[in-house]
């Protein structure tokens, strides 16, 4: 039948149950990193003669497209897709698909356990006593907390009906996204000002700009609480990094959470060293559950492009 592709870390190995029916169906597939990134000349080496593609969030640059001599379809096993080079894919006619919404569950419990360990200062508090000490920072309750949001697709939705059932007040901005998609009391759709202005948590659920440029910079964060909590499961580049480090080290932002990084893993520096830095390596969506989610969602979708060639 043909040659897919398979390049999630999760997935690499080829053993994941979910992904049985494409050797059912006949394919053959092609696992040249078994729980690495693929380099762009590793993609280069694997993609000549595959018709489909089953890929993360692994950099897929136009060379790489350029030898995928045979691919008709990219199906990516979530929704990002910041790093495919879409006008290339358009103009080969390289259909892709997204297993939307699939993650969302296990990225928005990330983004709570992330917000409430800023609040309450759970990580600092830890490395403390581990060094001897007896740290005893005050901390934050949830309820009543002013929470925006950047963002209210699958994964902000879910965060945002999170903390509304916890007793927050929440405001979303999303300009994308059906008026209907929060329903509470406690909950407001507003404009990207007001959801940032005087947050106490500020979680981003965002794709990055068409520009390029961060969303947050230095007049929003000293916008927000002082010690404020922001928490990132979205893109590094949503946050300019030398005005968030500037925030950190005055205060203004008290805890910065983060799921994700501008190269992965990411290069050492000031902002990811700082002691109101909390990270974890792109975990978000790494769930037993969610990754079977989007797995099948993404084996539905190849199927279902592939069965179209075939006919």
């Amino acid at each position: 039948m043909g040659r897919i592709l398979v390049t999630p870390r999760s997935l690499s190995d080829g053993s994941h149950p979910a992904l049985a029916p494409l050797t059912e169906a006949g394919f053959s597939l092609v696992t040249p990193t078994p729980g690495q990134t693929p380099s762009e000349a590793e993609l280069i080496t694997a993609v000549p003669d595959c018709i489909g593609w089953l890929a993360g969030v692994e950099p897929v640059s136009d060379a790489v497209i350029a030898a995928a001599n045979a691919l008709r379809v990219i199906s990516r096993n979530g929704s990002g897709v910041d790093n495919l080079p879409l006008a290339v894919l358009k103009a080969r006619g390289i259909e892709l698909r997204r297993a939307e919404g699939t993650n969302a569950r296990g990225v928005a419990e990330l983004t709570l356990a992330l917000t409430l360990a800023g609040l309450r200062d759970i990580i600092a508090t830890h490395e403390g006593m581990r060094r001897g000490a007896w740290p005893r920072r005050i901390g934050t309750e949830i309820l009543g907390a002013e929470i925006g949001i950047i963002g209210l697709g699958a994964i902000g939705t879910t965060f945002a009906e999170f903390c509304l059932g916890l007793g927050a007040s929440v405001r979303g901005f999303d300009p994308l996204a059906p008026p209907d998609r929060v329903r509470h009391r406690n909950f407001r759709r507003t404009d990207f000002k007001t959801a940032t202005a005087g947050a106490t948590v500020l979680s981003l659920h965002a794709p990055m700009p068409d520009d390029g440029r961060p969303l947050i910079g230095s007049a929003e964060l000293e916008g927000l609480a002082p010690g404020a909590v922001i928490v990132n499961t979205a893109r590094a580049g949503l946050i300019d990094d030398a005005a968030l480090l500037a925030a950190l080290d005055q205060g203004q932002v008290g805890t910065y959470a983060t799921d994700v990084f501008h190269t992965e893993p990411p290069e050492p520096s000031s902002l990811l060293r700082h002691p109101r830095v909390v990270t974890t390596s792109h975990i978000g969506g790494f769930t037993g559950a969610s990754v079977e989610r989007s797995t099948r969602r993404a084996v539905e979708n190849l199927l279902d492009v592939l069965a179209i060639h075939a006919t």
